[in-house]
């Protein structure tokens, strides 16, 4: 519950605000100990109190990375978000430095472009010394105008990584800031003036003061104008030739990137190339063990139905030996008394057949009666009585 946003908080570019502090150093910042005793319960009024009793400004430092009460702070102020006004007399407070940039760092982070060249510009004429914590723990000696050139030129401070703005020349482009100016324009301006009175007074004094009947003017302030003038020519070229420097370095800026844009791709190609070429051997392995199976089965298949043949034909051939055994068998076992019968049997019939042929009456001696006896044989008769 401590750690969650305030409900009536609004998004900043689209996201929670305090995802704009990378997962690493939030956890850290949660567990740290100064984030559960000193930060509980913190509303924008209290807020400041604890921003007073700050001493030095800083990210992470040690071996562990411990955050900074300061960075414990800034996000407290991206968890409670407090209102606009409140931050800008965070930013505005010349006795309390340290208030003035936890200010400027809150709305380097949450604040619109405009309002980012708008409330820290300013600051680049407060020169008041700040210390700095540095990741080895050591503290090192800054100043309030190089921490507001760093929030508006670099992309990382106090390890986080600040958000993207345009460029100051880009919204100049498009008129919604108007040229920067010097704070010491003004001071050179009087400068100028005092000098042209002091030739005006020199002038009156000796008496060579001559009027210019065709603008009014004596030829050396006209000089001394023309000599302004290019001097303020000179600055403005001086300008325009940082603006196109900075131009130039926010082009190398985008071919940096994009050159590590194309390395990344290019190394995620190479990683899916390597991690399909892993997929594809390993895939060739699988067919290889599926097919070796699937050879095993067919081979083993083979050899059931080879055996099973083989056994079937075992079987027939034993079959077709037990057959013919039996069949021999029942020729060989038949006994001798019925063979011997048999033998004793074929005379008589043959003797009866014999004397069937004796009763037919066929061999009678009268070869009359024998033809008589054969007529009546075919016939089914009874053969004469001898």
């Amino acid at each position: 519950m401590a750690n969650r946003t305030d409900p009536a908080a609004k998004s900043i570019r689209g996201t929670n605000p305090q995802n704009l502090v990378e997962k690493i150093l939030r956890s850290k910042i949660y567990q740290n100990t100064y984030w559960k005793e000193q930060c509980f319960g913190l509303t924008a009024e209290t807020l400041v109190d604890k921003a007073m009793e700050i001493d030095h400004l800083g990210g992470t430092f040690g071996g562990n990375r411990k955050p900074t009460p300061f960075m414990c702070l800034v996000m407290k102020m991206l968890q409670i978000q407090p209102e606009k006004d409140i931050v800008v007399e965070f930013i505005k407070n010349e006795d309390y430095k340290y208030v003035r940039v936890l200010g400027a760092f809150y709305l380097r982070l949450t604040g619109t472009d405009i309002d980012v060249y708008r409330y820290l510009e300013p600051l680049y004429n407060d020169y008041r010394k700040l210390r700095h914590k540095s990741p080895d723990g050591q503290f090192t000696l800054t100043h309030v105008d190089e921490v507001i050139d760093e929030l508006l030129t670099k992309d990382y401070s106090c390890d986080i990584a600040l958000p993207r703005i345009k460029k100051r020349w880009t919204l100049e482009s498009i008129g919604s800031l108007d040229p920067r100016k010097s704070a010491l324009e003004d001071d050179f301006e009087e400068e100028e003036e005092k000098e042209e009175e002091e030739e005006q007074n020199a002038e009156l004094e000796n008496g060579t003061h001559e009027k210019d009947y065709y603008r009014g003017r004596s030829p050396a302030r006209e000089r001394d104008r023309d000599r302004k003038r290019e001097s303020h020519r000179y600055r403005d070229r001086d300008y325009e030739r940082d603006r196109d420097y900075d131009r130039e370095r926010g082009r190398g800026r985008d071919r940096d990137r994009e050159r590590d844009r194309d390395r990344d791709r290019e190394r995620d190609r190479d990683r899916y190339r390597l991690r399909d070429e892993k997929d594809y051997g390993r895939d060739r392995e699988k067919m290889r063990d599926w097919e070796g199976r699937e050879r095993d089965r067919r081979d083993r298949d083979r050899g059931r139905r080879r055996s099973h043949s083989r056994s079937r034909s075992r079987s027939r051939d034993r079959k077709d030996r037990d057959g013919e055994h039996r069949k021999r068998h029942a020729r060989s076992s038949t006994s001798p008394r019925r063979h011997e019968n048999g033998t004793e049997n074929e005379p008589k019939k043959k003797k009866e057949k014999k004397e069937k042929k004796v009763d037919d009456g066929t061999d009678h001696p009268d070869p009359e009666i024998a033809e008589a006896n054969r007529i009546r044989a075919s016939l089914g008769l009874k053969p004469l009585r001898p």
